[in-house]
């Protein structure tokens, strides 16, 4: 990096300025207070003073006050409408390689990586801020990313050509098509998850999209009915949010947020780690995509590596679902060497991701920030890599071709797939522990259930179709016999699942309203009673995203169904 170049005074790579704090026993950017800075570093330039971060020939190389704001010392840092009734970052030393995780996913023109083994220093932080793209996609997805929840990710890669050298691919003049499409369904209690392709050409049909303008309106682009998945982006201003909404139409899973990068992610990220290793069965050949290596294995970064994940012709029967197999054996190679010692204990390597990562990455609003990609990080690192696994949406032949160039959904296997993803359900053997754990949940609702007359529940939208609330309502009072139910209007916030919040002493109207909701163990949440109108206790119940209607059963399957599927620790060959 270019320190100089990037506002840096005395041409000193930040990467040589990391300092051991003895205090508290991290690694932190320094710099040195003596020297002026011109600007906030970065390609990308802010109004002076923006976000409390000096610019202009006032500004010193030092932690500096936001107005009104007194800097402390260096510490450790410990819905849809619905109407209404009435650590900063650590170098890892020798041992502790495992804490400290920087996770990258790639898959053919998609890439990202999220920083768990943080960056130091205010000001860096916020150039790369500067470097994220956000888009607004609107009620699409989340608005903000909880650490208490599971989590979905939608990783898109596009075949758009900008970039330099990247001329000679996909396809002209595109707007970038959803080329490549990743699920990372991330479980609650992060034992496990699940990275689930999806063909780019599965036909699906993509519902109306409203889209956010350049002058702040909104547009609604006309869905399509049985077209190729990849159309869901690009093609007539479809933005991300219509991606967003075709899989959580097509699947039954929820998306909250979603991640695109094109083609110059896997060259540079692979580049900044100096390479990463991968095998092939056989001599490689392609001229089509210009990939060459020899039987075996090889290290491959740049150029090479996207060709790598691109080729299709040199896999199988040469179809995009042998080139999605190479693709996740790829990301597992990738996401090994992200967490070996030769990289998490080299913050020069770390720099260059994380410059890379972010000039790569376009987000949602609701992850924009930098200091949110790194919860989101730090989360993930959670989750051992033996738990992490690849699988693809079942599919089959497009029957209604002759020359076969389409695939359909797998109707007598994909809906398990999407249930288990959606549910939590771990495709991989958990620990003993976490399974105590699960059974601990499910034993919530073992007891005795109230007569379902004395149940009073309050009842809020929290990310559910408009107008569930009330039907809900509806439901639970003339065909339940829930007769002390309200209609709470929306939800504060927007949840991924259904919750019902209730108090000790209300566990048993809390069995007998899931055993009538079909709730799984996991929606029951332990809390406070809250009081009604009429000052009496409540429970909660809040319908999230995953509410498929009144009456619809919400119980988890008891475990994931048999797949093709392989595990981010497991060394594959392509072939």
């Amino acid at each position: 990096m270019d320190a100089q170049g990037r506002g840096r005074a005395d041409n000193v790579d930040p990467a040589d300025q990391w300092v051991l704090n003895p205090r508290t026993g991290e690694y932190e950017l320094r710099l040195p207070p003596s020297a002026p800075q011109s600007s906030v570093p970065g390609p990308r330039a802010s109004a002076p003073g923006a976000d409390g971060a000096g610019s202009g020939a006032g500004a010193t190389r030092r932690r500096t006050a936001a107005p009104g704001r007194e800097v402390p010392p260096q510490r450790r840092r410990t819905a849809p409408e619905e109407p209404a009734p009435g650590r900063r970052g650590r170098r890892p030393g020798k041992k502790k390689a495992k804490g400290r995780k920087v996770l990258l996913w790639t898959s053919g023109t998609t890439a990202f990586v999220v920083l768990g083994a943080g960056v130091g220093g205010y000001l860096y932080l916020k150039h790369l801020e500067g470097n994220v793209t956000t888009t607004d996609v609107g009620s699409a997805g989340s608005s903000s990313f909880s650490k208490d929840d599971a989590f979905s990710i939608l990783v898109l890669g596009t075949d758009k050509r900008t970039g330099e050298g990247n001329e000679g691919y996909g396809d002209t003049g595109s707007n970038g098509h959803a080329d490549t499409t990743i699920l990372l369904h991330v479980s609650k209690d992060r034992t496990n998850a699940t990275a689930l392709s999806i063909p780019r050409d599965l036909k699906v049909d993509i519902p109306d999209c409203p889209t956010k303008q350049a002058d702040g309106s909104t547009q609604v682009v006309p869905g399509l009915t049985d077209v190729r998945f990849n159309r869901s982006l690009g093609e007539d201003g479809r933005d991300p949010g219509c991606t967003m909404r075709t899989v959580e139409e097509n699947t039954g899973i929820s998306v909250d947020h979603f991640m695109m990068a094109d083609f110059n992610a896997v060259k540079t990220l692979t580049s900044a780690v100096g390479g990463i290793p991968v095998c092939v069965e056989r001599a490689v050949d392609d001229p089509d995509s210009k990939l060459r290596l020899p039987a075996g294995e090889s290290v491959i970064e740049g150029e090479q590596a996207l060709a790598f994940v691109r080729t299709r012709h040199s896999w199988g029967n040469q179809g995009d679902l042998d080139r999605i197999k190479v693709q996740q054996q790829f990301m597992a190679s990738l996401m090994r060497k992200m967490s070996s010692s030769d990289t998490l204990t080299s913050p020069s390597k770390l720099l260059k991701l994380a410059e890379a990562a972010t000039e790569a990455l376009t987000v949602d609003t609701g992850i924009g920030k930098v200091t949110t990609l790194k919860d989101v990080a730090l989360e993930l690192k959670k989750v051992p890599t033996k738990n992490i696994t690849f699988t693809t949406v079942p599919v089959r032949d497009n029957p209604a071709e002759r020359v076969k160039a389409t695939v359909v959904l797998d109707e007598a296997k994909a809906p398990a797939v999407f249930e288990a993803i959606e549910n939590d359900v771990s495709f991989t053997e958990v620990k003993k522990k976490e399974k105590q754990e699960k059974a601990a949940v499910d034993a919530r609702l073992d007891g005795t259930r109230s007569e379902a007359s004395e149940v009073r529940v309050r009842v809020f939208n929290g990310g559910a179709e408009s107008g569930s609330a009330q039907t809900t309502l509806n439901w639970l009072q003339t065909e339940e016999g829930v007769t002390k139910s309200e209609n709470a209007g929306n939800a504060p916030e927007s949840l991924s699942r259904t919750t019902l919040e209730y108090a000790p002493d209300q566990a048993d109207q809390a069995r007998r309203l899931a055993e009538i909701m079909g709730l799984a163990g996991s929606a029951l949440k332990p809390g406070e009673s809250v009081a009604n109108a009429q000052g009496l206790p409540t429970m909660t119940l809040t319908l999230g995203k995953d509410f498929k209607g009144a009456g619809v059963a919400l119980t988890a399957p008891a475990e994931a169904p048999d797949v093709e599927k392989s595990t981010a620790d497991k060394v594959q060959c392509a072939g």
